[in-house]
């Protein structure tokens, strides 16, 4: 049964200025819909066929273009298309609960998704903007929690609520764009871009929300639209081997794989998902991976705990591991967060381990920390869903923290 539905002779509307549709309770959130499937709902929804390309492609300029939240400012529509779209249809993105600021610039939105039951709030997800010179990276998520329970990470102390639509995951990028004043009535020179690149390293296992994650990172890299290039968009997976070379095929993004440990009997603690992939396999999968060069390397993730796989010994089993794969690797000094069973290792020990990669020929930048003192740092994401309820957050404050 449709949503809402334009009666026949008014599929003309903006031409013949028929009567607008009545809305129904539930609106349609076109966010996150491609362009067939946008032009799918506008045909239910009555819009004439000879002139549902031209629409679909107003609404899409309309909402990644120029980053419009209703159809008011879509001035390419008729008043009356404008007026029936905007009963029917929503451009909501997620709800901004809390932001935070670091001192080195980092900011987190804790967000708030919409909820599928009347009268209760729905799940919330964090999302991190990271300023660096000449560039800025936003972290974002694909799950609420997770379900890998990965020991260092602070995400895994929370179980998997669920996934994220394709438009939940670009809502993500629109609301930073709008808090950073990047859309072009801000004022802001168009060139002057402050989301210059995405890292799928939130919440969550991207390669377990698949198809939502597929869909959401073709929307953002849409020349037509948010048009940033899947070059400038790194996934990261903590091994889920059957999906990595698909994700090569029909995502097309840079990778970077989750990595932390050089046996299995370390990585089987540190990263419970390699008892059912195993170091060979997933390192297999990878010298697998579509498009695999020099120019497109894939970046193996490496957190620095103390005494546990930071010794010279562990760098050079490294470096043969990676042997014929190009690759970067990122040493991540580790990020605590209250409980959490490791330390990180001191900083001689990651300069020594830094070293060997570095004269084995890899590229091996340490991560400098960033957002620690708002929990926004890698390791450090966690919602506020199952930690307080919004009567408990006034009492007593809590930094929330994720991936």
């Amino acid at each position: 049964m449709p949503v809402l539905t334009f009666m026949a002779q008014s599929l003309d509307i903006a031409h013949k200025g028929s009567s607008v549709p009545v809305a129904t309770p539930a609106r349609k959130n076109l966010l996150g819909l491609d362009r067939e499937e946008l032009g799918a709902v506008l045909a239910e929804a009555g819009v004439a066929p000879r002139e549902i390309k031209m629409r679909v492609g107003q609404i899409w300029n309309g909402i990644y273009t120029r980053g419009l939240q209703d159809f008011s400012g879509m001035t390419a529509l008729s008043k009356d298309l404008r007026a029936a779209f905007g009963t029917q249809f929503s451009l909501s993105r997620p709800e901004i609960v809390t932001e935070q600021k670091s001192v080195d610039g980092t900011r987190k939105w804790l967000l708030r998704l919409a909820s599928d039951k009347p009268g209760i709030p729905g799940p919330e997800v964090e999302a991190v903007y990271i300023p660096e010179e000449g560039r800025g990276t936003l972290c974002i998520s694909s799950q609420v929690g997770c379900t890998l329970t990965c020991t260092f990470c602070h995400t895994g102390t929370q179980k998997l609520v669920r996934n994220l639509t394709a438009g939940e995951i670009v809502g993500q990028l629109m609301v930073a764009r709008d808090a950073l004043g990047e859309w072009p009535n801000s004022g802001r020179n168009s060139d002057d871009r402050m989301v210059t690149n995405i890292v799928m390293m939130g919440m969550g296992e991207p390669l377990y929300n698949f198809d939502n994650v597929r869909a959401a990172l073709d929307i953002i890299s849409d020349g037509e639209g948010l048009s940033l290039s899947k070059r400038r968009i790194t996934l990261s997976t903590s091994g889920v081997v059957p999906e990595i070379v698909r994700a090569g095929e029909e995502i097309g993004s840079m990778l970077a794989i989750s990595l932390h440990a050089v046996n299995d009997e370390t990585r089987n603690k540190l990263v419970p998902l390699n008892k059912k992939y195993p170091i060979a396999e997933l390192l297999e999968a990878c010298r697998n991976y579509p498009g695999l060069s020099n120019a497109r390397r894939i970046t193996f993730e490496y957190v620095m705990l103390k005494g546990v796989n930071d010794s010279i010994e562990d760098a050079k089993s490294l470096v043969r591991l990676l042997k014929g794969i190009p690759a970067k690797i990122n040493l991540i000094p580790f990020n605590p967060w209250p409980g959490s069973p490791y330390e990180c290792s001191d900083w001689p020990t990651i300069e020594k381990f830094a070293d060997v990669v570095n004269r084995a020929g890899y590229a091996s930048p340490v991560r400098t920390p960033r957002g620690r003192d708002i929990m926004a740092a890698c390791g450090q994401l966690k919602s506020e869903t199952v930690k307080a309820r919004a009567s408990e957050r006034f009492k007593q404050p809590e930094t929330s923290q994720a991936h």
